[in-house]
């Protein structure tokens, strides 16, 4: 307890509720990376079906995480409230200072490790992001050629020869203008 100011002492059940809390929100981001890696394969096999099912995974995830998001707010709460100070002042240093020293180690060691992995979680959405991209562009290509004199327009739809020389037209002119 040799981390406690004058006047504080451990709140034991402040420190359990962290310590679940910080559980939660780690079991909540190994569930949303193992999604993402999931994606990241589906992706490269161009397995369509896999692709939307995970991307309704992530979107359910993404949404259990708003509700984890409500819950570590009220718990900044309370622990400003037995800080003496606003919920958003709340840091990590502060927050441990009402805990043993074990708890706190733990609660260090817990949140090092969620920011690691919702570091890597914000990567490799970005990857995927990239590779999603790349695999629409190449569609796009190849609908292009699928579609011989004509084609498809960016939003789908059969574009004949003549309605592709109207857009080009369109397109020289408001170049020129």
């Amino acid at each position: 307890m040799s981390g406690l100011s004058t006047g504080q002492r451990v709140d034991a059940v402040l420190t359990g509720d962290i310590l679940a809390h910080l559980e939660t929100q780690m079991a909540s981001a190994r569930r949303m990376l193992a999604v993402v890696l999931e994606q990241a394969t589906a992706i490269r096999q161009r397995s369509v079906p896999n692709i939307v099912r995970l991307a309704g995974a992530l979107q359910a995830e993404m949404h259990r995480r708003e509700v984890i998001e409500l819950e570590r707010n009220r718990l900044m709460e309370r622990a400003g409230v037995k800080l003496g100070i606003g919920a958003g002042d709340v840091s990590i240093k502060l927050l441990t200072s009402v805990m043993d020293d074990e708890a706190a180690v733990e609660v260090r060691a817990r949140t090092t490790e969620l920011r690691r992995m919702l570091s890597e979680i914000q990567h490799e959405h970005e990857v995927n992001r990239a590779l999603m991209q790349q695999e629409l562009s190449f569609l796009d290509h190849l609908l292009r050629l699928a579609g011989g004199p004509g084609g498809y327009s960016a939003a789908g739809e059969r574009v004949t020869m003549r309605k592709r020389n109207l857009m080009l037209r369109q397109s020289v002119f408001e170049l020129e203008a």
